[in-house]
């Protein structure tokens, strides 16, 4: 079996990255290559985007000014939402390249190379996972952005010429304020293409933007266990110079890894805060709008937002619990340890280290937000609400 790079893990990631035009970091196996190919994809995207999300705006302000078409505005506002945490991905990302950088560097000196040390690092078993999560939140959210690019296409389609049972007019994916008429001519096909890249882009940086959190985050979780594994089955001399020689050895890739996780995040920090407010915010419109009596296709849709919206907190709670579980698994790791045979020095020394570890290291949404699989419950308790 080949042995695995680093890049195994970020795959789906950089894949969605290049959708929208951005190379999100850059380290010693992977330098920088100027494409003005990715510069004009990433500024269409950003244009398009920012375009259509002006265009909802305005419908949704008249829609409530006018009192007219409510639920139908609350849809659209779901949509604004959609955008705008894919469009603050995006823009986080492109700004942290630099220590986001730092992180991949750091990441590839430390990253097992030689058979052995892979198999040490259980390495296969994290990629696995990594891989396993990454492919099917892809798919999902691939599903969810196609569904609703092409359901009003596909309705005409079956419904009109195949089946031939109902007319059904050609409509754009979604609602938004146009001054003028864009039915029959060919201004709809432009508006229709723009919405269907707006759909694409916005979900691929949010889809990126979580797959590289929860890869990286995977690696960081792979290390903490490695170091937990290692302190519990070290076998002490007795002797205090060798002893404490792996001692420091640990707590220098102890630190290493917790500076990993705090530049973790001040990287992801705010998007994570803006992904959690309004992922909240858009999971409350789309429950409302299945509870005041759409039709069955349109119920579907909803169902399936509402689903993608789910799996997305989930996956970052999940990883954010990994993170804290892993870390605090340090503190037992040294407990478990044969110390009984160490030097009293040592013994002293050992009190530090489960001190320390026995403070996890979280991925924070900013400093009001600490995230584990208790933050997924809160979110899902204030959709009950």
């Amino acid at each position: 079996m080949p042995l695995a790079k680093m890049d195994s893990f970020l795959k789906y990631a950089n894949f969605f990255y290049k959708v929208v035009g951005i190379e999100p970091y850059t380290k010693v196996s992977r330098p920088s290559v100027s494409s003005i190919w990715n510069s004009i994809v990433f500024w269409a995207t950003i244009i398009n985007l920012n375009v259509l999300m002006f265009a909802e705006v305005v419908y949704v302000f008249m829609a409530f000014a006018l009192g007219k078409n409510i639920v139908e505005a609350i849809m659209v506002m779901s949509y604004i939402g959609f955008i705008f945490v894919g469009m603050s991905k995006m823009a986080f990302v492109w700004w942290k390249k630099t220590a986001l950088n730092g992180i991949m560097q750091e990441l590839e000196e430390i990253f097992p190379r030689s058979k052995d040390d892979q198999s040490a690092y259980q390495l296969d078993r994290y990629l696995e996972s990594c891989s396993r999560l990454s492919f099917n939140f892809s798919l999902l959210y691939s599903v969810l952005i196609w569904t609703y690019n092409l359901f009003n296409i596909a309705e005409y389609l079956v419904y009109e010429l195949w089946l031939q049972t109902r007319v059904v007019d050609l409509t754009l994916p979604y609602m938004m304020y146009i001054p003028w008429n864009y039915a029959g001519n060919w201004s709809y096909y432009v508006l229709l293409v723009a919405q269907i890249f707006a759909g694409l882009t916005s979900a691929a940086g949010q889809v990126s933007s979580d797959l590289l959190l929860c890869a990286v985050a995977t690696l960081i979780i792979m290390h903490f266990d490695f170091l937990s594994r290692t302190i519990e089955s070290k076998q002490l001399s007795g002797d205090w110079s060798k002893d404490s020689k792996f001692l420091s050895d640990m707590v220098q890739y102890h630190e290493r890894l917790l500076a990993l996780s705090a530049e973790l995040n001040e990287i992801f920090g705010v998007p994570l805060l803006l992904n959690f407010l309004i992922s909240s915010f858009v999971i409350c419109f789309v429950g409302f709008q299945m509870t005041v009596g759409v039709p069955p296709e349109v119920l579907i849709k909803l169902l399936l937002f509402l689903v993608s919206s789910l799996s997305q907190v989930y996956l970052i709670c999940h990883h954010g619990q990994l993170i804290a579980d892993a870390s605090t698994g340090i503190a037992l790791a040294v407990y478990n340890q044969n110390w009984s045979y160490a030097d009293v020095r040592y013994r002293r020394a050992l009190a530090f280290i489960i001190a320390r570890s026995q403070k996890p290291a979280y991925l924070k949404a900013t400093v009001f937000l600490q995230i584990t699989r208790v933050t997924m419950t809160e979110v899902v308790f204030s959709l009950s609400i």
